[in-house]
């Protein structure tokens, strides 16, 4: 329990990023699955989804949810996919 104000702040900004960066993967996520089974049905628009899951990748990588080396690793492995 934070018992001074800075520990109440700090309590309410990792809350905050916390909400923020579960969204995040959360659509993260979601995209790549979404990639991932229009890959292997040989969807029309595998293509498109696999652009797409890219960029969520890389726009997550910018606002410091995913580390650099793990979002190269998921653009790796969706691209040897196709």
């Amino acid at each position: 329990m934070a018992n001074n104000p800075s520990a109440e702040k700090a309590n309410r900004q990792s809350i905050k990023r916390r909400t923020r960066n579960r969204a995040a993967m959360s659509a993260l996520r979601t995209a790549v699955k979404k990639a991932r089974t229009a890959i292997d049905a040989k969807g029309a628009d595998a293509a498109d989804l696999r652009k797409t899951a890219i960029s969520v990748i890389d726009k997550a990588v910018t606002r410091g949810v995913l580390k650099r080396n793990t979002a190269s690793r998921y653009v790796s492995r969706l691209a040897s996919r196709a």
